[in-house]
């Protein structure tokens, strides 16, 4: 018999060769394949024997298939999110997103979710503010079913509805009504750019690329919210780190002042736009 804890081992010594995070990949792994969370599987299940999925599962990681889409899950600002293949494997970068969301609009009434994936930034912002609601819309049909039965899995409270909707198409945005909080997690990676394999060869290229600048869908975006805005609306929209001027200029364009906040590591993440203030300064 080959106990989890030999099981690990091995698994952590194969997985090292492609991942800087082996142990951690393998205790993940094993849990998922146990039906357990990671704590019961360090506290009470070392001696146990090591299931027979195990293997498997390691084999595909080696491959570099990214450990959410093998156990089918993702944290997010303290909540689990079911994710699959086709769906965009939420980053704690895009927490930056939420926490600037709530930081410029406190008490949301109604929040609109511009690709909106697993729905883990909508939902985390309804489940943080209760008593608002929420539209999210994405171009992925998998995309608005997953959202849909994650809201269901959290029990979130407010009114909530996904919608199969693509802003790169006349008529989007018929029937959405107005918004205090629009928030955005576009395409934003450069064609061409060189990604980590676990991205470049499973997460779907849709999701990531947007022009040989990343910036094709902040171009066909931005202009087209603010007739979804409410007069003192708001819109938050998450950017690579090396786009905030690029950005900031488009949206001073459009007639919004720009607000920058930095990810945890420092890089500038997200922006803050607010129509009226002024035209071409970004500050923070």
């Amino acid at each position: 018999m080959t106990t989890v804890a030999d099981a690990l081992r091995t698994a952590a010594e194969r997985l090292s060769a492609t991942s800087d995070t082996a142990r951690l990949d393998a205790e993940l792994l094993m849990a998922h394949a146990l039906g357990v969370t990671r704590s019961e599987l360090l506290l009470r299940h070392q001696r146990d024997s090591a299931p027979a999925a195990f293997d498997d599962l390691v084999t595909r990681r080696l491959r570099h298939e990214p450990i959410a889409y093998l156990t089918g899950e993702q944290e997010f600002f303290g909540r689990i999110f079911d994710v699959e293949p086709g769906i965009l494997i939420p980053r704690a970068d895009s927490e930056t997103v939420v926490a600037a969301a709530l930081e410029a609009c406190p008490a949301p009434q109604r929040v609109l979710d511009c690709g909106t994936g697993s729905g883990a930034l909508l939902l985390t912002i309804l489940a943080e503010c209760p008593g608002a609601c929420g539209i999210g819309i994405d171009a992925s049909p998998t995309a608005v079913e997953v959202a849909g039965e994650n809201a269901i899995a959290l029990d979130i409270e407010g009114d909530w509805a996904f919608h199969l909707r693509d802003w790169n198409k006349a008529g989007w945005a018929g029937g959405l009504g107005s918004f205090d909080l629009v928030i955005a997690n576009p395409p934003y990676v450069e064609t061409g750019a060189e990604l980590a394999p676990s991205v470049r060869d499973h997460e779907p290229p849709e999701a990531l690329f947007s022009g040989p600048e990343g910036l094709d869908d902040y171009r066909a975006l931005i202009p087209q919210l603010a007739d979804l805005l409410t007069p003192e609306g708001i819109i938050v929209l998450e950017i690579g780190y090396r786009q905030a001027d690029s950005v900031a200029a488009m949206a001073a364009e459009n007639g919004y002042e720009s607000t920058l906040r930095h990810d945890l590591a420092g890089r500038p993440r997200a922006l803050i736009l607010r129509k009226g203030l002024g035209k071409g300064r970004i500050t923070g």
